[in-house]
């Protein structure tokens, strides 16, 4: 670790270059005594019109203005609602000390991570699950004499919270145990659900969980009219996507209205799970509005006309990557991340020529503001907001921390512009990658190692060394959720982007090697995603520190997203697809909360 007055000459080198980045400010001109022997952009760049054909991807304007953000407002904030919200929590603790037999427990565990509550509660909640894996999970001799409810609940919760060492074997004879499960039974439908909600937390290779997963998703389809209306609703959301790949801000919302409906309701849940989402939601509102501020700063919706003004989507992201009260310097680093990541794939993608994006890809890669003279105007003011962002990022840390981070992210940004650039290599050549080579460079260009280099430093945890040391170690996390999110984007937005002249996505790949029809391709693309994610399910079981834990739920966060925002098609691209959820998520409060 650097000593104190290393650091403290770091911050003040880095500062030093800090201020003279701000000079070149969009709008801030330079006076005569700042100039230098080097040629810098004046403040007001001269705009001359080219005549290069350019793309069009006729992207909707914002449903939300810059006024429409900063109206926002919610009282659930101050004193009061605290205090009420301690006493719940208080409440709440008083019922996990009272919670009766291993079922009950787990059951308790579930509903209150489902209800968005459980954060509060991790330390009893790990307790509880000490207890459980050690008298019940912990040897096989147990396993066959075990409630099967028990089993499947318990081995989803224990894999979920890193307890690997229960293994698949637990359901050798689960079949044998189903035979006389009745489907008009709420019992015995909960456990055939538990059953197909453990099986998706499977690894590589356990054939007993596939076989697990199959069974129990043809029963629930099939016997879906048999069922009782109060699991009926929990079974079609279920079969339309697992718990485990489900964002959790997202789950809890909807999860609040079913719990409010159950005939085993416990009050004091409930209330503290309204309250506490909107008190969090206000939160959010906040941070929304400041990064509605950079983002109006920064001039790109008005100077850079072609991009998608995303900034309402991009924060949504980023609750998604982690909603918790305390993350909100995570959530403002990464907003800016996402923002800046869609706009730089809109020049890429739409409006650069090929020897335009060379230049731009190759200033970036050298991270030199001088350079700048060498791109077209509208890649100055690009590169401009973009270097000034990432600084300015940079630089929080340092002084945060006294960790220099921007090498890494300097790197990571020259990696994806890279990735761009071989895929506008592709278009304008006409060239068809193999499905392999698109996914070696499609994981990249996606933006995720990008995100989630920023999101390692995003944190709560003050733990920036011990982030410089596992770099390597999360290497293949980062692979596994950015792959989850190039395939499922992949699966949402293909149509859109081949219309417009795209290349060729994985869907099309495949089609092209395999002579397959686009169905049985979409088919393939899910099933590589379910692949993948078991491999992510492995890689989730390493983490062994607070740190890597947080980080960890970012990454597999990410890819949860990735399956929400394109389930029903470009969710980033097109909010009105997603508008009823932000506007749920972001801007209305839950009614019914005192």
């Amino acid at each position: 670790m650097a000593s104190i007055c290393s650091i403290s000459c770091s911050i003040l080198h880095y500062k030093n270059h800090h201020d003279r980045c701000r000079q070149f400010d969009i709008g801030r001109p330079l006076h005569s005594s700042q100039s230098t022997s080097k040629k810098r952009i004046t403040a007001k760049v001269v705009k001359t019109v080219e005549p290069v054909p350019r793309r069009s991807a006729n992207y909707a304007p914002s449903l939300w203005s810059f006024d429409d953000i900063q109206s926002l407002s919610s009282e659930y904030t101050g004193e009061d609602y605290n205090a009420r919200a301690n006493t719940l929590k208080d409440g709440v603790r008083m019922i996990i000390r009272k919670v009766g037999g291993p079922l009950s427990t787990l059951e308790l565990i579930d509903d209150l991570q489902r209800l968005g509550i459980s954060y509060h509660f991790e330390d009893e909640i790990r307790n509880l699950l000490d207890v459980i894996y050690n008298n019940y999970f912990k040897t096989h001799d147990k396993w066959n004499t075990m409630d099967l409810n028990l089993k499947a609940l318990g081995f989803r919760l224990l894999r979920q919270h890193g307890y690997n060492q229960v293994p698949q074997d637990i359901f050798h004879n689960f079949k044998d145990k189903t035979q006389n499960l009745k489907p008009h039974s709420l019992e015995d439908m909960m456990v055939m659900l538990n059953l197909y909600e453990a099986s998706y937390h499977s690894f590589e290779d356990e054939s007993i969980l596939d076989d697990v997963s199959d069974f129990t998703a043809n029963y629930l389809k099939e016997n879906q009219n048999k069922m009782d209306e109060s699991i009926s609703s929990l079974v079609s959301h279920a079969l339309e996507l697992p718990l485990h790949w489900r964002v959790p801000r997202i789950e809890s919302k909807w999860f609040i209205d079913v719990y409010e409906k159950r005939s085993d309701m416990n009050p004091t849940l409930l209330e503290l799970a309204k309250l506490d989402f909107n008190m969090v939601q206000a939160v959010h509102i906040e941070d929304l509005k400041q990064a509605s501020r950079w983002w109006r700063n920064l001039k790109w919706a008005r100077e850079l006309s072609f991009i998608r003004d995303s900034l309402v989507p991009s924060f949504l992201w980023t609750v998604g990557f982690g909603y918790l009260p305390h993350y909100s310097i995570g959530r403002s680093s990464l907003v800016r991340c996402v923002a800046m990541v869609t706009a730089i794939d809109d020049i890429y993608d739409v409006y650069g020529t090929l020897d335009e994006l060379q230049r731009f890809t190759n200033v970036i890669d050298r991270w030199d503001i001088d350079a700048i003279e060498e791109l077209p105007d509208y890649m100055k003011i690009g590169f401009h907001g973009f270097y000034n962002t990432i600084n300015e990022i940079s630089y929080d840390t340092l002084r945060n921390t006294g960790i220099l981070i921007l090498p890494y992210l300097k790197k990571a940004w020259a990696d994806l512009c890279k990735a761009y650039l071989v895929e506008a290599r592709w278009y304008y050549s006409g060239y068809k990658p193999t499905l392999q080579e698109y996914l070696d460079n499609g994981y990249v260009s996606i933006s995720g190692p990008v995100v989630l280099m920023h999101a390692k430093f995003a944190t709560s945890v003050g733990a920036t060394q011990e982030i410089l040391q596992r770099m390597e170690e999360f290497e293949k996390i980062d692979r596994y959720s950015s792959l989850v999110l190039r395939l499922a984007d992949d699966l949402g937005t293909s149509t859109d982007e081949l219309a417009r002249g795209d290349i060729p996505k994985s869907i099309q790949c495949y089609m092209h090697e395999s002579g397959a029809t686009e169905e049985e391709a979409r088919k393939y693309i899910k099933e590589m995603i379910r692949d993948t994610w078991k491999k992510l399910n492995k890689e989730r079981t390493r983490a062994n520190s607070q740190f890597s834990r947080e980080y960890v739920e970012y990454a597999s966060n990410m890819a949860r997203m990735a399956q929400f925002m394109y389930g029903e098609g470009d969710g980033h691209g097109r909010p009105d697809i997603t508008k009823s959820h932000l506007s749920s998520l972001l801007f209305n409060a839950i009614e019914g909360t005192k």
